[in-house]
């Protein structure tokens, strides 16, 4: 069969190339299109762009970006018409997504949805929208099904793939060697982001605490290749060192980490690695989301947990003097109580096989048929 997937950032382009792995041991034969990046390139098939081109984060930059986005839009929906896939599988990423969703549904191809948007933080009632242009959703966290079922729209829960990613994962002994890094001295990460908007926005100030803790600790900085290499160089004239694709490895030898909210703080939280929460973005953005919003908290691990586990500073309360004071914390008074905490999250969470769930029953409903939806 033929697959069309549209993946719009970093962690979807590695959780979209578990699942294309796992639909090939069902469909050997299986031939794919998508957009995504250099995992899903790795599987095999055509990738027609590469998620950095479509990657835009907040109101004020979609907003400046709205020709080339609609651009690219109207590419995508000729493409899969052209193509006449089976099956069109979408990747969060919902901005973009829905809007394929939209286009796609009633021109007589099967949409599935792997990896929900996040309609559960804010305007809930887009839950409607998304049963009328989704044939199957297939989320990832524990109490989305729940939520759902609140819309009469029935999911299935398949776990949450980072467990496959991170068991998959095996730590390079040469980590240290291969990068010049100092193994008698301690680690603190810096994960910036995956996106342009995200690391111009936040990083600078991130890298202000260092000058504190140069002593006693190294930072080092988990970079993204498709970004432009200069993003960086405030970082590496202060003697940072930035290195790229090993993110695993650098959390596996971290003592605390700096985080841009994201995918990234549950990945840090699963590495038990302490850490400091942050995300800025533009004013504009920022009062509309919180006009909005209908959550307690921006990071996963807090949500999942229900409660604060890790410090988030958002916006005015994102400084250097906050950061300093909440990565303290990480390293001493309460390092062990956010240790605790994480192992309560993952005990709400912990799934294996979540890849092969999804694609097995996405097999299923392809040659069987979707269970009916009742409105």
């Amino acid at each position: 069969m033929k697959y069309y997937l549209i993946a719009g950032e970093k962690s979807g382009d590695l959780h979209a190339s578990n699942l294309m792995k796992e639909i090939l041991v069902k469909d050997p034969d299986a031939e794919f299109r998508f957009w995504g990046g250099e995992e899903m390139q790795k599987v095999g098939g055509t990738m027609i762009h590469h998620y950095a081109d479509i990657s835009f984060m907040g109101f004020l930059e979609v907003a400046k970006n709205l020709v080339p986005i609609y651009r690219y839009l109207n590419e995508c929906k000729k493409d899969i018409l052209c193509w006449k896939p089976d099956v069109v599988i979408l990747v969060d990423f919902s901005g973009f997504n829905l809007k394929i969703a939209k286009y796609v549904k009633p021109r007589g191809t099967k949409v599935f949805y792997y990896i929900s948007p996040k309609v559960w933080a804010w305007n809930q009632n887009r839950a409607k929208r998304i049963r009328k242009v989704v044939d199957r959703m297939f989320v990832i966290m524990h109490f989305e099904k729940a939520f759902y079922k609140k819309f009469d729209y029935d999911v299935d829960y398949v776990g949450n793939p980072l467990f496959d990613a991170i068991k998959q994962f095996t730590p390079s002994p040469s980590f240290f060697t291969d990068n010049n890094i100092n193994p008698d001295k301690k680690i603190i990460a810096i994960l910036p982001g995956s996106r342009f908007q995200e690391v111009s926005a936040i990083m600078n100030t991130m890298l202000t605490i260092i000058p504190k803790y140069s002593n006693e600790y190294q930072f080092i900085i988990a970079g993204v290749e498709n970004l432009p290499a200069n993003l960086y160089d405030e970082a590496k004239a202060l003697g940072v060192k930035v290195i790229f694709n090993q993110t695993y490895d650098l959390l596996t030898h971290a003592t605390s980490a700096v985080v841009t909210s994201g995918t990234a703080t549950l990945e840090t939280a699963l590495f038990d690695v302490p850490q400091v929460v942050c995300y800025r973005t533009s004013t504009v953005t920022y009062s509309i989301v919180k006009a909005l919003i209908k959550v307690k908290f921006i990071s996963l691990v807090n949500l999942i947990a229900d409660k604060e586990v890790v410090k988030e500073l958002i916006q005015k309360d994102f400084t250097t003097e906050r950061l300093e004071e909440e990565l303290e914390y990480t390293l001493t008074t309460k390092r062990e109580k956010i240790l605790s905490d994480y192992a309560e999250m993952k005990a709400k969470i912990d799934t294996e096989g979540t890849s092969k769930k999804a694609a097995n029953l996405m097999y299923k409903y392809l040659t069987e048929g979707v269970p009916e939806q009742k409105f």
